[in-house]
């Protein structure tokens, strides 16, 4: 094999141009790859400090869903017992009604009674004086003899 001149400026154009490419494009170069390494791990922290922020993050939805379900439990709870103590309020109220309801019913007719009794009375000491004025053949004078008959009444 002949090694002639054109291998050999070859070789030193190759090397001339190795030279140059390292001398000013591989620092370059290298920063660039330099630079996409450090965003790539930053990228890669960033994810992971993303997961640990999610994982957090689910946490403290959930403890807000517990805490608000438990919240929404005692305000259901504290419903039920104002219902409940509406429903006592309002059977309590309808039976003190119908007692006072009861209580004018009664005294109605307690004062209906009393009214047929004085009634029941005039009538019985009007018969007496009808019976007795027969008996005795004469008339009797009313007026004459109201404190005897308001007396015969109250005896009746």
């Amino acid at each position: 094999m002949d090694i002639n001149i054109t291998l050999v400026i070859q070789g030193l154009a190759f090397f001339a141009v190795a030279w140059i490419v390292m001398k000013f494009g591989w620092p370059h170069i290298m920063a660039a790859i330099e630079q996409r390494q450090a965003q790539i791990a930053e990228g890669l922290a960033a994810a992971d400090r993303s997961k640990k922020d999610l994982a957090v993050a689910e946490e403290k939805v959930a403890e807000a869903l517990r805490e608000a379900r438990t919240k929404a439990n005692e305000i259901i709870e504290q419903a039920h017992a104002r219902a409940n103590q509406i429903i006592d309020q309002a059977k309590n109220d309808a039976i003190a009604e119908a007692n006072r309801q009861k209580a004018l019913a009664e005294a109605e007719i307690a004062s209906a009674a009393n009214r047929a009794k004085e009634d029941l009375r005039r009538q019985v000491s009007a018969l007496a004086v009808a019976g007795a004025e027969k008996l005795i053949r004469r008339e009797i004078d009313g007026n004459a003899h109201k404190a005897l008959l308001d007396e015969l009444a109250a005896e009746i």
